[in-house]
C-alpha cells in the first residue's frame, strides 16, 4: 500500500482508564469512518498520571499487556479493520524494581500485538525525573514491515537524539512514528517543529509526531512532515484527529535527487 490515510489522534488522556478505553473506542471509530487505516495516539495515553506521584501511584495505573485496556485496542482495531499505535505504562515484573514501563504498542488490523516498545531515555530534564517512576528499555525499536511500508518508532524525549531516529532510517523505515507528550514551556514549541523537521531532513523519511492537546499541559501541533521537511499537515493546539496521506513513493523521488543516506561514511563516526 504506497498510498494511505494516516491518522493522528491529539487527544486528552485522563486520569481513570476506563475513561480513556472508551475515548479511544469513539476516536479509532471517527478516524476509521474518514478512511485512516493506521491511527496513532500520544503516549501513555492509557492514563495521565502526576510526575509527582510515587510509585505506589504509579503501579495503580499501569497494566500488563494482557490486561483491560490493550484488550479494548484489540477490539477497536479489529471492529474497525485498522492498525493502531498507543502509549501506556506497563506493569514490570522485576519485584526488586517498583518502576513501570513507558511502553507504545502496535496492534494490526486482526488485533494482534506485533510489536511492543519500552522507551530508552528517559526525560530527566527541565527539572523532570522521569526515571524515577519509569525503568528504562535496553533496545531501541526495530522498523517492521507493515501494510504501510517499513515502520520506525520512538517515544518524545527521544526526539533530542539523532542517532535514535538514524537508527530507525538505517535498518528501513519508510515513517518515524512518534507518539509523545512533549510538556509545554519556554521555547518548547520551537524545539518541537525544529526537531521534527530535522529528523526527517537528516533521514530523508516521513515522519509523524502525535501529541496530547494543551489541556493536558502539553503543546499539541501534532505533525506529518514529508521526506524534504515540508509540513504537510498540522493540528492546533486543541484536541482533534489530524489526517494526512501518505505516499511512499515520495520517498524514492526524494533520494534520487538527495541521496545522502547513501553517502553516510560510518567509518568515521566513531
Amino acid at each position: 500500500m504506497t498510498n494511505y490515510k494516516i491518522a493522528l489522534v491529539q487527544a486528552y488522556s485522563d486520569l481513570n482508564q476506563s475513561i480513556n478505553q472508551a475515548r479511544l473506542t469513539k476516536m479509532v471509530k471517527r478516524a476509521a469512518d474518514n478512511h485512516a487505516k493506521l491511527i496513532v495516539f500520544p503516549e501513555m495515553f492509557m492514563s495521565t498520571v502526576s510526575s509527582k506521584a510515587n510509585l505506589s501511584e504509579i503501579n495503580q495505573h499501569a497494566e500488563p499487556l494482557d490486561g483491560p485496556f490493550v484488550a479494548n485496542a484489540k477490539r477497536a482495531a479489529i471492529d474497525n479493520h485498522v492498525w493502531l499505535i498507543f502509549g501506556m505504562r506497563e506493569t514490570n515484573d522485576d519485584h526488586g524494581d517498583k518502576r513501570v514501563y513507558n511502553t507504545i504498542v502496535v496492534l494490526d488490523d486482526h488485533g494482534k500485538i506485533v510489536s511492543t516498545y519500552h522507551k530508552t531515555h528517559l526525560y530527566d530534564a527541565f527539572g523532570n525525573r522521569e526515571s524515577d517512576q519509569i525503568k528504562p528499555g535496553n533496545h531501541l525499536f526495530q522498523p517492521i514491515e507493515t501494510p504501510f511500508g517499513k515502520l520506525g518508532l520512538f517515544v518524545c524525549y527521544e526526539l533530542r537524539f539523532p542517532e535514535v531516529a538514524r537508527y530507525e532510517a538505517i535498518n528501513g523505515a519508510d515513517i518515524i512514528i512518534i507518539p509523545t507528550a512533549w510538556v509545554s514551556g519556554p521555547l518548547k514549541e520551537y524545539q518541537w517543529n525544529a526537531l521534527l523537521k530535522a529528523r526527517a531532513i537528516e533521514n530523508t523519511t516521513f515522519v509523524a509526531g502525535c501529541d496530547k492537546p494543551a489541556k493536558n499541559n502539553r503543546v499539541g501541533l501534532s505533525q506529518v512532515i514529508n521526506p524534504m521537511g515540508i509540513v504537510t499537515n498540522q493540528a492546533g493546539s486543541d484536541e482533534e484527529i489530524l489526517y494526512a496521506k501518505i505516499n511512499l513513493d515520495q520517498i524514492k523521488k526524494v533520494r534520487q535527487k538527495l541521496p545522502s543516506a547513501a553517502q553516510r561514511r560510518p567509518e568515521l563516526y566513531r
